[in-house]
């Protein structure tokens, strides 16, 4: 009976209460100055307007709801920004508020617990192990000590396609620049090339593409924690990022034992190689700051540097041969740079790419309309902060649409033309200082190996200029530019890039 009555009157006594905390609830929102938001749907939010391409479709939506927008992904809110200004505020004004990674549950697999620079969470592992990487791997000397295969590997692409010249047959230049791409990297990475070793050139390009894909996909377990995981099991979703990371860590275990028991990889000019510097550093360290480096920390610095390194420089000289054969005159005028610049030289080295001051400005004209990752990859709120005046709490995703910056009215006039001479005399760089031109970062999270992959586009670019004319297959008048909508970190042409080569220098 007591049990009865007391279980009667409970809500009556409770029902002040219960208001109360409502009132209350209601005022702090509305105390909370959140940014403007499109309706979402009860449990999944706004994740159904994530489809196609995702930047393109967030660059719509911020059409309508301001450069700051406020999304939320299952149960994780996402401020969307897309323009300079609001940039400036996340990666200059609040960047050591906002400057970790939220946690990804492909990147954290892949990258053997977040021990790599990309995806670690922002802290003293990080600043460590980016120090190193910094001045070991990116720096100046370092990449200039690679000169030689970028060199060698650029004038072998040169040989094949003149093959393609002498029958007047096209040439697929979006695979020539994944191989290449490959190439370069693998050479740097591991001493060798793929023609001296028995690891198939097609399984390593195969294996990056499923590692982006992975990095580019929709994990549930990201948004909806506690119940995710199952529909990843249904999925496929962690069988697939199960088979990635071992095919990887097989792979990367193959060659760092190869050059333990070599004693040393090296180049085949005696540089050093990628894994030759990270062996000795581990060799050589009493501790870096707190950290102990083990071959777990290597592998995953190589995760990032295969992931950045071969798909990135591909991509964005996929987008500037499309752009240059659709626009007659740009590819005219640099041609005409180029070889007015070098002359009668047998070849273009890297000592000439600083006097070519067109090509330079078609290559940011490239990066401005295709960066390589449309989104910089997203940082993690750790304080409240506010950008524009609206309030960002901890625990919040913050996405950059570069992609919708670089097209931004407000900063690029005429932004869909594709113009280099826009650059000419201008101040505007991508090393992080202008935030309304942002293809590699900026901030404490900005790109480490800015050098590394401009001086490889640049030498690429260059040589195709010098040596061919270029046409349209079966006297084609345009390219198709539409965007493959692919999971990914980049995003390249739908289409093959098809070019008919005609030697220039006979």
């Amino acid at each position: 009976m007591i049990l009865y009555t007391l279980c009667l009157w409970m809500p009556v006594f409770l029902l002040p209460f219960l208001l109360l905390i409502k009132r209350n609830m209601k005022v702090e929102c509305e105390n909370k100055q959140l940014p403007p938001s499109p309706h979402k749907f009860p449990i999944i939010g706004n994740l159904h307007q994530l489809r196609g391409l995702p930047h393109y479709s967030l660059w719509q939506l911020s059409k309508k709801y301001g450069p700051v927008m406020l999304l939320q992904f299952g149960r994780v809110p996402a401020v969307v920004i897309s323009s300079a200004d609001a940039a400036e505020e996340v990666l200059k004004v609040n960047d050591l508020l906002c400057c970790s990674r939220p946690p990804l549950a492909g990147a954290g697999r892949l990258s053997y617990n977040y021990l790599d620079i990309a995806f670690a969470p922002y802290g003293d592992y990080w600043r460590e192990i980016r120090k190193i990487c910094v001045l070991e791997l990116f720096s100046t000397k370092r990449v200039q000590s690679f000169r030689f295969i970028r060199e060698e590997e650029v004038a072998l692409l040169i040989d094949s396609i003149s093959q393609f010249s002498s029958s007047a047959n096209p040439v697929d230049l979006t695979e020539k620049f994944l191989t290449l791409s490959a190439n370069i990297t693998f050479r740097m990475a591991f001493g060798t090339n793929f023609r001296e070793t028995d690891f198939e050139k097609d399984r390593f390009k195969r294996l990056v593409d499923d590692a982006q894909a992975l990095l580019g996909s929709f994990s549930a377990n990201e948004y909806f924690p506690h119940l995710g995981w199952i529909f990843d099991k249904v999925s496929g979703y962690h069988t697939r990022t199960e088979r990635v990371f071992h095919e990887l860590d097989t792979f990367f275990k193959r060659v760092i034992d190869d050059h333990i028991e070599l004693g040393h990889g090296r180049t085949d000019k005696g540089e050093e190689d990628i894994i030759d510097v990270l062996l000795r550093t581990e060799k050589e360290q009493t501790g870096v700051g707190s950290i102990q480096l083990t071959k777990d920390h290597i592998k995953a610095v190589l995760m990032d540097l295969f992931l950045a390194g071969t798909n990135t420089s591909a991509v964005v000289l996929i987008w500037a041969m499309s752009e240059l054969a659709r626009n007659p005159r740009v590819m005219k005028k640099a041609q005409q740079e180029v070889r007015d610049i070098i002359g009668n030289k047998a070849r273009v080295t890297e000592s000439d790419i600083g006097e070519l001051h067109y090509l330079k400005l078609v290559i940011k004209e490239t990066l401005r309309l295709h960066p390589p990752g449309p989104f910089l990859l997203p940082r993690e709120a750790m304080s409240k902060f506010k950008i524009n005046g609206y309030d960002i709490y901890p625990k919040t995703l913050i996405q950059i649409n570069i992609w919708a910056i670089g097209r931004d009215p407000k900063y690029w006039k005429d932004p869909e033309e594709f113009f280099p001479e826009r650059f000419l005399d201008s101040s505007i760089e991508f090393k992080g200082q202008d935030f309304e031109f942002l293809p590699f970062g900026a901030g404490r999270r900005g790109c480490p190996a800015i050098y590394m992959g401009t001086i490889s586009v640049e030498l690429v670019l260059a040589n195709l200029l010098y040596y061919f004319d270029w046409k349209l297959p079966n006297g084609g008048e345009g390219i198709n530019m539409e965007e493959k909508a692919v999971p990914s970190l980049t995003v390249s042409k739908k289409e093959a890039l098809q070019l008919v080569p005609v030697n220039f220098l006979q």
